[in-house]
């Protein structure tokens, strides 16, 4: 095998290598069987940086024998067609429908989360919360095979044991609000947290509503 293609592959991530945090903003095709067939005098390597559902942008760095070029703004691209030369360009949200539509299509859709409130020292849902519920069915209902991970939580007002067994009653309502509308329970992994992971921290026993929600993540 020539040094060029035999690079390329040894830089190939395995399957069983843990995803990259940007990973889900980018999107890489590289046409490894046209590459094998022209020979090491050339390849066609394209990198393209995609904006996430959040509206932000990660960064991605592409290097080829000592030429790199950064990628960090939405939609900018590199292209490797010769081993040590990394060109730039920036491409456009319908050029890469157009050329990358089907790869697109058969990604799997990203994780999405909503945080559901509770009336203090209840599992009892805040009024806000309540029309979320349907909200969360509809995601669910888009996806094939889904996977759904509740996870409960308190303020710090109480003992530690207790808000332990509310934040579970909490996840445990969520749940049941779903299997009620035929969401097969194997699918929903519940968990409690106590008062362990504030969104915003407080001192002991001071109340706050933003604490006492579940999260659940849909994907």
């Amino acid at each position: 095998m020539c040094a060029g293609l035999s690079s390329l592959f040894a830089r190939a991530r395995r399957k069983t290598d843990p995803l990259p945090a940007w990973s889900q903003h980018l999107v890489w095709l590289a046409p490894l069987a046209l590459s094998a067939l022209a020979g090491c005098a050339s390849r066609n390597d394209l990198y393209v940086l995609l904006p996430g559902k959040d509206g932000k942008t990660g960064a991605l760095t592409v290097e080829s024998q000592g030429d790199k070029r950064t990628l960090d703004t939405p939609y900018a691209a590199a292209r490797v067609k010769n081993t040590g030369s990394v060109g730039g360009f920036t491409t456009s949200e319908a050029e890469v429908k157009q050329d990358f539509g089907p790869a697109l299509a058969a990604q799997p859709k990203r994780p999405v989360s909503f945080f559901l409130y509770f009336i203090s020292d209840t599992d009892e849902f805040a009024p806000e919360s309540k029309a979320l519920v349907s909200q969360i069915f509809a995601e669910i209902a888009r996806r094939p095979a889904p996977e759904i991970v509740i996870i409960g939580h308190t303020d710090r007002v109480g003992s530690m044991p207790y808000n332990d067994m509310l934040s579970r009653r909490r996840a445990e309502r969520c749940r049941d609000e779903l299997l009620k509308l035929g969401i097969p329970k194997i699918r929903i992994t519940i968990a409690g947290r106590g008062w362990r992971e504030p969104e915003i921290p407080t001192a002991q026993d001071v109340p706050e509503p933003r604490n006492r929600r579940v999260e659940i993540s849909v994907r």
